[in-house]
């Protein structure tokens, strides 16, 4: 079983508190169990995707960040480079094919132009992932 970044748990459990709330009553609103909260809090459980964004909900956190937080080999899919043009980016957001083809819709080009913005991604693939990732992230 893999651990969560600690940073992930520590910001779940300092927002919890400066919100005046128990991890039962978290629980309760995103529909798991107190301990689950506990584990997640120590860094000892990773979150599944659908509940990180009902915790960033609950706690009023931003889910993107949260998201990040919670699955580091997401965000080293980005490599820090200082050329936001990169010519990836220009070939995937100039395929209408893949775009089509995956429904990409005109706000989802935006958040994807925002990665790209942050690093060199190294393949389509890898803005595809992240794509699955984020639509799987806010379902729900």
């Amino acid at each position: 079983m893999s651990k969560t970044n600690s940073n992930f748990g520590d910001v779940i459990r300092k927002q919890r508190r400066q919100l005046d709330l128990t991890q039962e009553a978290v629980a309760h609103r995103v529909n798991a169990s107190a301990p689950y909260i506990g584990l997640l809090e120590s860094g000892k459980r990773h979150p599944a995707d659908h509940l990180i964004a009902k915790l960033a909900d609950v706690l009023g956190l931003d889910k993107r960040e949260l998201f990040l937080m919670a699955n580091p080999a997401a965000k080293a899919l980005i490599v820090q480079d200082s050329k936001p043009n990169d010519s990836r980016w220009d070939a995937f957001s100039q395929n209408e094919r893949v775009r089509q083809l995956h429904k990409i819709t005109d706000t989802e080009m935006e958040v994807l132009s925002q990665v790209a913005l942050m690093g060199e991604v190294r393949s389509a693939e890898d803005f595809l992932f992240i794509l699955r990732t984020i639509r799987h992230a806010l379902e729900g």
